[in-house]
């Protein structure tokens, strides 16, 4: 098991926050980009990151967004589409999200409208 897996979504939430941030996006669009990815309103994403949730847990109780296989690329060397781990997959889909959403790429476009 990946130590990902076991590590809470609250720890590394606020490194998104910032890296959004950095780049001039908000937290309101990353809220918004998670959202479209598991279905989590702000309600429920709040009391995610109140409740300590793993990263495994998080995924667990999201719903994927049916387009989420359009995501693809490269996030730390592995093309997201061919990871096998689908946890790991997960994680990563967000972490494309997050990396497109930084650089400045259009939110509709982020969000495969």
């Amino acid at each position: 098991m990946h130590r990902i897996f076991s590590t809470s979504f609250a720890s590394v939430y606020p490194h998104y926050v910032t890296k959004v941030e950095k780049k001039g996006r908000t937290r309101a669009e990353l809220d918004q980009v998670i959202a479209w990815l598991t279905g989590f309103d702000a309600a429920a994403l709040q009391a995610h990151l109140d409740a300590g949730t793993t990263f495994e847990e998080f995924f667990d109780r999201a719903r994927l967004n049916p387009a989420a296989d359009l995501i693809t690329g490269v996030v730390c060397g592995v093309r997201v589409e061919e990871i096998e781990d689908p946890l790991m997959q997960r994680i990563r889909y967000l972490d494309k999200l997050v990396d497109e959403l930084a650089r400045g790429k259009a939110m509709d476009k982020v969000l495969r409208g």
